[in-house]
């Protein structure tokens, strides 16, 4: 058994759910090794795995590791840490995860919302084309603000449910 399916664990059942898990964010749209990699270290006990212990429970290359950890990073859905004591990196899943990449696709709505801002006053508002795009904006306008208040929500949630995180 790996350590990462952890003591007491059957390695099998965290196989299954590490594969299942992952099928579930590819139909979602990530990428395949990103979601196996993202499934194997949501599934660790410590929420830290090496590449070497990931690749062995995985079975994929180290090189398949770093491509997956990359994009995992720029995603703010795992960070890279020093293993104490060696050179070696690890990889680390934090409780907050779904804050971080949501976090970080907010960013990416406020550029979408200065990019459609644009587009409305180069095409015209009073134009189908810029009624059109001020919708859009207004939408995504409004999906951030729904997105902030939500977070506040999990928050006092999250710890009334499970304490101080």
């Amino acid at each position: 058994m790996t350590e990462s399916a952890g003591a007491g664990r059957d390695a099998e059942s965290v196989s299954k759910f590490v594969e299942a898990f992952a099928a579930q964010l590819v139909e979602a749209g990530m990428q395949r090794m990103a979601a196996r990699v993202f499934a194997a270290l949501l599934a660790s006990d410590e929420g830290v795995l090496t590449s070497a212990e990931l690749s062995e429970q995985l079975r994929i290359s180290p090189a398949a590791v770093s491509g997956a950890v990359r994009y995992l990073a720029q995603t703010h859905m795992v960070s890279r840490e020093r293993e104490p004591g060696s050179r070696r990196e690890r990889y680390r899943v934090h409780g907050e995860q779904w804050y971080e990449a949501l976090t970080n696709r907010e960013a990416v709505l406020k550029r979408w919302e200065a990019a459609l801002r644009e587009g409305v006053n180069s095409l015209g508002g009073d134009t189908p084309a810029g009624r059109r795009l001020a919708e859009t904006l207004a939408f995504f306008e409004f999906v951030e603000g729904e997105v902030a208040a939500m977070m506040e929500r999990w928050r006092a949630h999250r710890e009334q449910t499970f304490g101080q995180g």
